[in-house]
């Protein structure tokens, strides 16, 4: 018996129903009792007395006897102007910390676990990781991470978009421009140094495109688009730039991906599955449900969907997204025979989607109902939107330094050097993922880096500080009691203050189901705050380190320390590290 208030409310709707035939599906009027009264949950009465067509003192009279017998023991009730208040008694808290101490709280396992691949980051190999990605990565390890908790074999995978129009506008700009040079010769990492030259081409595409009348006479991007051709032909020296210039973006992905702790079971690229969506269409363009135009690209019309006529392969017959997602779709359930594929990608792609479930459907494949895209919004500063080719972007890498510089500035103390460089890491990129993830991903973040590391306010700073005060008080408490108390809980009181925090803390199980049903990271971010908020009442308003109550202490140190784990697993979750000394 977690949750003793959803249990009171089935208990009343049972009753209603047994006697007045009241409808179960009819919600009543429950609410948290008002701080100016004593109690823990209140029914309003009004209404309900209204329907029943029965006195309210009556009807409350007869709904908190009925619930006070049910639970004997463990509440009482009373009346007071048309609101019935049920106090649950000091072993109700009891019974919840007995409950919270069983390791089966934490076991949230299911009894039929799925195999579910779950695809993030998937960036181009053309630039560097942004404050977008970002956003998708730390969305996609939560969701990978949470899932696997309640027991489900997760496959986390990204797919590089390692060949297009894109990666080639960066491979011209550099032949042309690039004079032979490495990232090494520059000190550059190397998605940086080619996400220069991506810049560069869209730089000298405008500077040209200013100077014809007609997109098509643009020498810059009818080199690209030549060089495209040439690649999918094979193209050994096309081929040899490529490969070269792929290889500098991955190795300065893979130290990005390092700093913020994000990993992936498997890295898939665009170059090893593309064939497979063309060939896809091939089929269907056999079957009729793709046709072919008189420049010969291949289209599929999806009025009947709503979205008209889609492109599949272009006139030259190389493939666009769409096509290379239809064939890697495809390979996924037959490869790895997952259960499930979720996406997650931002927003601007949720037409991208749609598509590509239509045409997954019309082509007849029945698991596209197991596909699903979690859609995100957009990152966007204070300025306003971020433009990669016009190279006004956030680079992960320029944030990461910046957090961590400003959480050393803030956080260094006199201790030894090794210790606090990875203190201030800790708390620079949990400030930093906290701020990401607290936010519901169906809303837009307008990112600030100075309002994201504070000890005051809804951050992850704040909960890492408030774990830390957590932890120093176990080591206190520790020194004063070296040897273990058995108490009993009957002599231990509780007030308002201890009351409210192990209610918060018996939740965490229902935020945790909630999370994972909506996959969203922000209720158990905003979770973990509530939480330290809660404590950190308890703590300045009471004496926990106790002396002369010995018994009081040790009551205080056990919901402490169920604060203190509630508080690391929740913030685990979202990938953030803690730490013991603030």
């Amino acid at each position: 018996m977690n949750d003793y208030f959803q249990l009171v409310e089935e208990l009343v709707k049972k009753l209603l129903y047994d006697l007045y035939k009241f409808p179960v599906y009819k919600k009543l009027d429950f609410k948290y009792t008002n701080k100016d009264h004593s109690g823990d949950l209140t029914l309003i009465l009004f209404s309900l007395s209204k329907e029943l067509k029965k006195p309210v003192n009556e009807v409350g009279s007869i709904i908190g006897s009925y619930v006070k017998e049910k639970l004997k023991g463990y509440v009482k009730f009373y009346i007071v102007e048309g609101f019935l208040n049920f106090i649950f008694k000091d072993n109700y808290y009891v019974n919840l910390i007995n409950i919270m101490l069983n390791s089966n709280f934490y076991n949230l396992k299911i009894k039929n676990p799925k195999k579910i691949m779950v695809e993030y980051s998937s960036p181009n190999a053309n630039k560097p990781l942004h404050l977008g990605h970002l956003r998708n990565c730390l969305i996609g390890v939560f969701i990978s991470k949470i899932l696997k908790m309640f027991g489900h074999n997760i496959i986390r995978t990204q797919i590089i978009n390692d060949r297009g129009i894109h990666i080639c506008k960066s491979m011209i700009a550099w032949i042309k421009f690039g004079k032979g040079k490495t990232p090494n010769d520059c000190s550059l990492k190397g998605d940086h140094f080619v996400g220069k030259y991506y810049n560069l081409f869209d730089k000298i595409y405008k500077e040209e495109i200013n100077n014809v009348k007609n997109n098509n006479e643009v020498s810059i991007l009818k080199d690209a688009r030549n060089l495209l051709i040439k690649w999918e032909n094979k193209d050994t020296n096309t081929i040899s730039i490529w490969k070269k210039m792929n290889q500098w973006v991955y190795d300065g992905f893979k130290k990005t991906y390092h700093k913020i702790g994000i990993s992936f079971d498997k890295t898939e690229y665009e170059s090893k599955i593309y064939e497979i969506g063309k060939n896809i269409v091939k089929k269907g363009l056999e079957k009729n449900i793709f046709f072919k135009k008189k420049d010969g690209s291949v289209w599929i019309d999806l009025s009947k969907e709503g979205f008209y006529h889609k492109l599949l392969l272009r006139s030259d017959q190389t493939s666009v997204y769409l096509t290379q997602d239809l064939g890697n779709a495809v390979k996924r359930f037959n490869k790895y025979k997952i259960d499930n594929l979720v996406y997650v990608v931002g927003k601007e792609q949720n037409y991208h989607f749609k598509t590509l479930f239509a045409i997954l459907k019309r082509l007849g494949f029945i698991w596209v109902n197991k596909l699903y895209h979690l859609s995100y919004e957009m990152v966007t500063l204070p300025s306003g939107r971020m433009k990669s080719r016009e190279g006004n972007v956030v680079t992960v890498d320029s944030i990461i330094n910046e957090i961590i510089s400003i959480a050393k500035k803030k956080f260094l103390k006199k201790a030894s050097v090794n210790t606090h460089e990875k203190t201030y890491n800790i708390i620079g990129i949990g400030a930093l993922k906290y701020h990401f993830l607290k936010v519901d991903p169906k809303k837009e973040i307008s990112f600030d880096i100075n309002k994201s590391i504070s000890l005051k306010g809804r951050t992850g700073t704040y909960v890492q500080y408030t774990y830390s005060r957590i932890r120093s008080l176990e080591r206190k408490f520790f020194k004063l009691f070296p040897t273990k108390n058995n108490f009993n809980w009957k002599n231990v009181v509780l007030d308002t203050y201890e009351k409210n925090l192990i209610k918060i803390l018996s939740k965490y199980p229902l935020v945790l189901k909630k999370s994972c049903m909506y996959f969203n990271p922000s209720l158990v971010a905003n979770y973990v705050y509530e939480v330290s908020k809660c404590f950190n009442n308890l703590y300045q308003n009471k004496k926990l380190l106790d002396t002369l109550n010995v018994i009081q202490c040790n009551a205080n140190m056990t919901i402490i320390c169920i604060t203190g784990n509630i508080l690391k697993y929740g913030m685990n979750l979202l990938g953030i590290d803690m730490v013991d000394k603030m």
